[in-house]
């Protein structure tokens, strides 16, 4: 088999340009943005808790020894780590630890969730383009009352977007978004790994009444699992 025989740049810009532009209009700029920045994040280093934890040392230790009251916010270059630990020292209690942790993760799995829609409909998309590729090759075939009409053109053209479309669709869109999906749920494990962590460290350096309150919210949680 020749592989110059599966290249067709006509072939290949209906079926994608189709797709990408449907895409698009179908889910919007800003959920193809999210998209995209779901795919670029990809090629970064995933979440480390055992680094983020590292991170974290000095201010969990100065706080474990100091005090909550005494302590002040140390950065550690993570955007939600440092929000919560700032809100920690800044209202002694675990509540606002939990509040910024749930605005965060709110916002990454909204984001992670409009990545995988845009990138499920493109995957969907996909062989819709490839049909009508076959259909506009098809279109192109001579009249049957030419002798010296040529077919081979339109119907490899016929054949080419039909494939272009599969392959698209179940061998890019489709396992990005699970890609994705899984980074986007790995992160929020590990994250939520690491906040319980820090409330295990910090609980003995909280007011009375914090701790109180984090124990009774223990029972209520066992009780009910």
């Amino acid at each position: 088999m020749n592989p110059e025989h599966l290249l067709d740049p006509v072939s290949a810009l209906i079926v994608v340009g189709g797709t990408l532009l449907a895409t698009v209009l179908r889910c919007g700029m800003g959920d193809c943005l999210a998209a995209a920045q779901a795919l670029g994040g990809l090629a970064r280093r995933a979440f480390d808790p055992e680094r983020a934890r590292a991170e974290m040392a000095v201010q969990v230790q100065e706080i474990r020894q100091d005090g909550v009251i005494r302590s002040r916010p140390a950065p550690t270059g993570d955007a939600e780590f440092d929000e919560a630990t700032a809100m920690l020292i800044g209202s002694r209690c675990l509540g606002a630890l939990r509040q910024a942790h749930a605005a965060h993760k709110r916002r990454r799995v909204e984001a992670s969730q409009r990545a995988v829609r845009t990138l499920t409909q493109a995957a969907d998309l996909s062989p819709v383009f490839g049909l009508a590729g076959t259909l506009v090759a098809l279109n192109q075939l001579p009249p049957l009352d030419r002798p010296e009409a040529d077919f081979s053109v339109a119907i490899s053209m016929a054949v080419l977007t039909t494939l272009y479309g599969l392959l698209l669709g179940n061998l890019l869109f489709t396992p990005l978004a699970r890609v994705v999906a899984r980074r986007a749920s790995d992160e929020e494990r590990d994250r939520q790994a690491v906040i319980d962590w820090l409330e295990e460290q910090v609980a003995d350096a909280l007011p009375h009444i914090e701790r109180s309150e984090r124990r009774t919210g223990r029972v209520a949680e066992e009780a009910l699992s």
